[in-house]
C-alpha cells in the first residue's frame, strides 16, 4: 500500500512538472529615454523617474509570467515620457509658488521592442494619457503614469501588441 502511494505521488509530481510551462519570459529591460533623463533631471527628479522605470518592469514582468505570452523572449522597453497628475517634491522645491493641491492630467509613452524566443522582433510604442482634467483631482502624484503601466501589462500580456508607428 505505502508502495502505490509513494508511486502515485511520484508520477502525480512529474505530471505537473511537465505541465507547467517550459519557461516563463526571459527577461524585461526598461531604460530611459534620455529626454525623459533631461527632463527628470532639470524637472521631475531622477528618483521618482527611476521609481516609475522600477514599476513598469514590475508591471510587465507579473503580467508576462501570470500569462506566458512571449515565453523564453524579451522585451526592451524605454520609458519615453512621463507626466505626473501632481507636482513632484522636485517640482515643489524648485518653484516655491506651486502647491500639492494643484492638479493635471498625468500618463506615460513606452517605446521598445519585443523579442521573441525564435528571433522574431515586434516594435512597441504605446501611450495612455488621461483625456478629462476632472478625472485628475483625486489622484496621487503618478497615479496615470502606474495607470498606464498597468493598461499596457494587462493588454500586452493578453497577446494584444503595440506595434510602432
Amino acid at each position: 500500500m505505502r508502495l502505490l502511494i509513494l508511486t502515485s505521488l511520484a508520477s502525480l509530481a512529474a505530471g505537473a512538472a511537465m505541465a507547467a510551462p517550459l519557461s516563463t519570459v526571459g527577461s524585461v529591460e526598461v531604460t530611459i529615454s534620455p529626454e525623459l533623463q533631461r527632463k527628470a533631471a532639470d524637472d521631475l527628479g531622477a528618483k521618482d523617474v527611476d521609481r516609475l522605470a522600477a514599476e513598469l518592469r514590475k508591471d510587465v514582468t507579473r503580467e508576462l509570467e501570470r500569462t506566458g505570452v512571449l515565453a523564453g523572449g524579451r522585451m526592451e522597453l524605454v520609458l519615453t515620457d512621463v507626466r505626473p497628475n501632481r507636482p513632484t517634491f522636485r517640482q515643489l522645491s524648485n518653484q516655491p509658488s506651486l502647491s500639492y493641491e494643484s492638479f493635471g492630467i498625468g500618463g506615460a509613452t513606452i517605446d521598445g521592442q519585443a523579442i521573441s524566443v525564435t528571433g522574431e522582433v515586434t516594435p512597441i510604442h504605446f501611450q495612455w494619457y488621461e483625456s478629462d482634467i476632472r478625472e485628475a483631482w483625486t489622484k496621487s502624484t503618478w497615479s496615470d503614469a502606474n495607470y498606464a503601466f498597468d493598461r499596457f501589462a494587462y493588454r500586452y500580456g493578453r497577446g494584444e501588441s503595440y506595434a510602432a508607428r
